[in-house]
């Protein structure tokens, strides 16, 4: 229940990725993104990018999500005013533009791992 006072919730702590390889993912999101690696095992990587902690997990026998097919929790990622230059910038980092683009105001892209994420110039009221 909203607002009760039976103490402390949990509290949002980041973004677990699945994929065969956690370096590649994490260098690819730091690469995009910008910001500073946490850890890195054989196992995952953990990064903070602004605004959240992506931790990449390996998992043996990994099967990237299927776009458009999947139903899967994504990243959106704000592109400013300049959507091709963010997606541009994406596929240079090492994403892949599928020919599926469902909305004009969005471009869906694939991450190393196969994962959809989102650009948009679109953000909520008060994000930058």
């Amino acid at each position: 229940m909203a607002g009760s006072s039976r103490g402390p919730g949990p509290r949002f702590a980041g973004v677990s990725l699945d994929c065969a390889d956690p370096a590649v993912l994490a260098d690819f999101y730091l690469t995009l993104l910008g910001g500073e690696t946490l850890w890195q095992s054989a196992g995952s990587v953990g990064i903070r990018v602004p605004g959240v902690v992506l931790a990449m997990q390996r998992v043996e026998g990994y099967r990237p999500p299927s776009w458009p097919g999947s139903s899967v929790v994504h990243l959106d990622l704000a592109a400013g005013a300049d959507l091709d230059g963010s997606a541009a910038r994406a596929v240079t980092a090492g994403a892949v533009q599928p020919d599926h683009q469902p909305d004009p105001r969005w471009r869906v892209l694939l991450d190393p791992a196969g994962h959809p994420f989102c650009i948009t110039t679109m953000t909520p009221p008060g994000q930058p």
